[in-house]
């Protein structure tokens, strides 16, 4: 074993190195979303096979936004949040 100490990296250094404010922003935003739809579903018994039902996005499709492996458009989002009884509102990013 080698006596040569690892410097330990904290992930925010290491992000801020790989991605752009407004990227890692982005990225926060989506991670936001995600969790509040599937928080939403579960709340409700919902399972992704009955959302596909009620809001007639693919139950792959959902999977794939639950999981964070695609990054859907508007329309699919909203189709989504209205059988959870949820909605979308932009307001300012401004502290």
């Amino acid at each position: 074993m080698s006596n040569t100490k690892m410097k330990l990296t904290r992930w925010e250094d290491v992000e801020r190195e790989i991605y752009t404010d407004e990227e890692i922003r982005e990225g926060d935003l989506r991670v936001a979303l995600i969790s509040e739809l599937i928080e939403a579903r579960k709340n409700k018994g919902i399972s992704q096979k009955k959302l596909e039902e009620l809001s007639g996005v693919s139950q792959p499709v959902i999977a794939r936004l639950e999981t964070g492996k695609t990054s859907p458009q508007i329309d699919t989002v909203l189709k989504i949040l209205a059988p959870l009884g949820k909605t979308l509102k932009v307001v300012s990013i401004d502290p």
